[in-house]
């Protein structure tokens, strides 16, 4: 779990799809961008199954200080090296709440990543993009029809089939996914807040700035020293995060997002290859259900802001 956002809002056409000459085929470019957001929710999926493999030996502040730190070295060498004038930010205390909100998304998703089964999770964090459109409204002042409202119902009633009594598996630790979706709806919001006042690479810049910081800290508290293969997989969560969000601008670089936003569900197809193959963990019926329920309703809440926005 990384700040992701399966259902992200359009932003109109892409520079460099507005540079194309007119004999690209444009569905061309929908298949390349369709490729790209797939192999986006595999490396996230992915990202997710190493960490719970890596919290089995090291304790969490040290697995997420090795996804942070690969992380910030990143940036300091494409930001902070190339472009040090990026480094200021016009609001800077609202970076540092969007930072903050992304290390409680990596501590709740991956302690719930270690309590529960692995697609029960990745289910419920598909909530996000339901939850964001119900609080666009007292944050952003957005306007949401009844239309929109009922999909939203319907993705809480998909997640209430996961995390219910009724489905078989009630824990209390379906509160650490749940609290992990809230928090994941508050940044992909101030996300939103801050793209009209810093540029990308300044953001990318402060995003993991927090959580170094406070893992740093907490580092000579609960340090494990790896193993040869303990950094091999530390090395490889931070290039799998890396990697997720350099093809998910390429999948909204090459399409619009009318095209490839709701393939971002085929997370939950990753997630049961994994849940099966690497963790011996079959889906129950109840989770099968309500991740099909929140998935429709996502899939129609765009649907929807796709319909309400001018052209």
């Amino acid at each position: 779990m990384d700040g992701r956002n399966p259902i992200a809002p359009e932003r109109g056409p892409s520079a460099t799809t507005a540079a194309l000459p007119p004999a690209v085929d444009e569905r061309a470019s929908g298949r390349i961008g369709i490729v790209w957001m797939v192999l986006t929710t595999l490396l996230f999926v992915s990202q997710d199954a190493c960490t719970r493999v890596l919290l089995q030996s090291y304790p969490l502040l040290e697995v997420a200080w090795g996804r942070y730190a690969v992380h910030m070295l990143v940036a300091a060498v494409f930001v902070g090296w190339r472009m040090p004038h990026l480094m200021r930010s016009r609001r800077l205390p609202l970076q540092l709440v969007r930072s903050a909100l992304l290390l409680a998304i990596t501590l709740l998703a991956s302690t719930a990543f270690g309590m529960l089964p692995f697609v029960d999770v990745t289910a419920i964090l598909t909530l996000t993009p339901v939850l964001i459109t119900a609080l666009s409204v007292p944050l952003l002042g957005e306007t949401v029809g009844w239309r929109r409202w009922l999909g939203v119902l319907a993705g809480l009633c998909g997640a209430m089939l996961i995390v219910g009594p009724a489905s078989g598996a009630f824990h209390w630790a379906v509160a650490l996914p749940l609290g992990a979706v809230v928090a994941n709806a508050l940044y992909q919001i101030v996300t939103r807040m801050l793209s009209t006042s810093d540029r990308q690479p300044t953001t990318f810049f402060y995003t993991s700035l927090v959580g170094t910081l406070v893992c740093t800290a907490a580092l000579p508290f609960v340090w494990v020293t790896p193993d040869a293969g303990g950094w091999a997989l530390m090395i490889l969560l931070g290039a799998l995060g890396a990697g997720s969000h350099f093809c998910l601008i390429r999948a909204f670089t090459a399409a619009p997002a009318a095209t490839v936003a709701p393939f971002g569900y085929t997370t939950l197809i990753w997630a049961n290859l994994f849940g099966i193959v690497a963790f011996g963990e079959l889906p129950s019926a109840a989770t099968l259900t309500g991740a099909a329920v929140i998935v429709a309703s996502g899939i129609y809440i765009f649907y929807r802001e796709q319909v309400r926005r001018p052209r």
